[in-house]
């Protein structure tokens, strides 16, 4: 039987905002994780104008979770998927996803969203696998770096391939991926089907 994928990102794609921000700010605290990063406002300064978005992300991650338990993260992280399911999705988006899934097309969310929150929303969602950010841990306390690259761009093509091959299925089945930004271009451009989400109005059934 032939297999088809469908590629989601999530946030400002499935969603009608960003999500990792606001997820930091629940683990953290704002003015905590505010301090935290005023602290290495020089660097954050760097970062900014040389446009490394992966460097600042590692930056935000050390600031947010260096030190935090794993399971306590994973309460926030069950609390804040429920309301990203229930308050934040794109109703249209969400729609196509749907209607993918009564195809019986296989559903795969692939985001730099944060793996905690990430992976209770692909559970509440029923898709079929979550690629994303994966944040180290050791002994049930996080050390505040990365699991692997920052899922963007290149990444999650790669990501993608990567597990087609653990799910033996055709890397040519991923029929169809959706996404807002330049950050999923190269997801975009590698699919028959690629759909750029932002200022437009996507359909229930594509055309």
């Amino acid at each position: 039987m032939e297999v088809t994928v469908a590629a989601f990102d999530v946030d400002n794609t499935l969603t009608v905002r960003d999500c990792v921000v606001p997820f930091m700010r629940k683990v953290a605290g704002s003015t905590s994780l505010a301090v935290s990063v005023m602290r290495q406002l020089r660097r954050v300064l760097r970062l900014l104008l040389a446009r490394d978005r992966d460097g600042l992300k590692a930056l935000f991650v050390a600031a947010t979770f260096t030190g935090k338990s794993v399971d306590e993260v994973a309460d926030i992280a069950a609390f804040f998927a429920s309301e990203i399911a229930e308050n934040w999705m794109r109703a249209d988006v969400a729609e196509r996803l749907r209607w993918h899934q009564e195809q019986g097309h296989v559903v795969v969310l692939v985001s730099a969203s944060l793996q905690p929150y990430l992976d209770v929303l692909g559970d509440l969602l029923e898709v079929d696998a979550v690629l994303c950010t994966r944040l180290q841990s050791v002994d049930g306390v996080y050390t505040g770096e990365l699991l692997g690259q920052n899922c963007r761009g290149e990444e999650k093509v790669s990501r993608l391939h990567d597990w087609c091959g653990t799910a033996n299925i055709p890397v040519d089945a991923v029929k169809y991926a959706y996404g807002d930004s330049s950050g999923d271009h190269q997801m975009l451009l590698s699919v028959d089907n690629g759909v750029l989400v932002k200022s437009i109005e996507v359909s229930r059934v594509p055309a």
